[in-house]
């Protein structure tokens, strides 16, 4: 079994910054893929960075240039720095991590999110 922890949402003013971190534990034998997707009121979940397994990192339009993901493979953490926060980034931030397990097997899990509020 995994479990995720995701930490540092909370309420900003438009232009600040917060840091989420995702913190992945249990039956781990190395993390694939990790990603961050995000849920405003009444709209879908939509994807907002990833990074891969070689590092590679990709953004949604919406965010480039704004917040980096990264991670810390010995801490088997995935981290989103956002900056110059905006009201419409106003969401439920999810963290999604691939996990092979020491069964082993490739399993995708979810944190259980952390609300990130702008204020204008």
């Amino acid at each position: 079994q995994v479990q995720l922890v995701e930490s540092g949402g909370g309420l900003v003013q438009a232009g600040g910054s917060l840091r989420l971190s995702c913190a992945a534990s249990g039956s781990i034998r190395s993390i694939n893929a990790m990603a961050w997707y995000r849920q405003a009121p009444m709209k879908q979940r939509e994807w907002v960075a990833s990074i891969s397994s070689g590092g590679t990192t990709n953004y949604a339009g919406s965010v480039k240039g704004r917040f980096t993901i990264s991670r810390d493979i010995a801490k088997n953490t995935v981290y989103l720095q956002m900056n110059s926060l905006k009201p419409e980034d106003t969401a439920v931030y999810y963290c999604h991590i691939v996990v092979i397990t020491t069964t082993p097997a490739s399993i995708s899990y979810w944190g259980q999110g952390t609300q990130v509020t702008v204020s204008s």
